[in-house]
């Protein structure tokens, strides 16, 4: 466990980092295409439709996508403009915001997710074995799991 990486570790790494940016950018650049969305515009609006009533506490959705809470603010200010989110206060902590999924925001989210999954299958999904799915599955799976766990998120 020394300061540098061998040969397998470098070759991992520099495979995920390099896979990882370049679906980043296909994935944003289709999604500005077909949906007029950022992908963590389209990210916040799927966490919101598969969440309870359709909304989340704006510091839970913040850590669900992992980005700060200014920059979380920012990014519902602009969905919010757009028609597809809006805010409510809470009524029993006057400190807490809920970013609430419209129904235009829920029709933008079924317009823009056949597309997402498709390009999600052809870059990656579909080019692995069901083994190396699975091992991606379990291996980013679990150092998920490490991360989530040491976050300090409520």
């Amino acid at each position: 466990m020394g300061g540098s990486l061998n040969a397998q570790e470098q070759q991992a790494w520099n495979a995920f980092r390099s896979s990882f940016t370049l679906l980043h950018q296909r994935m944003d650049q289709q999604l500005k295409r077909d949906a007029g969305l950022s992908h963590l515009q389209y990210e916040i609006l799927a966490r919101l439709g598969a969440a309870p009533d359709r909304e989340l506490r704006m510091a839970e959705l913040a850590c669900a996508v992992s980005n700060s809470k200014s920059g979380l603010t920012y990014q519902i200010g602009q969905l919010e403009q757009a028609g597809l989110v809006r805010r409510r206060a809470c009524d029993s902590d006057v400190r807490a915001v809920y970013a609430v999924l419209t129904d235009e925001g829920a029709t933008r989210l079924d317009q823009a997710t056949p597309g997402h999954v498709a390009l999600v299958r052809e870059l990656l999904l579909d080019v692995l074995t069901p083994e190396q799915l699975n091992a991606l599955a379990e291996g980013l799976g679990e150092a998920n799991r490490r991360m989530v766990a040491a976050e300090v998120c409520p």
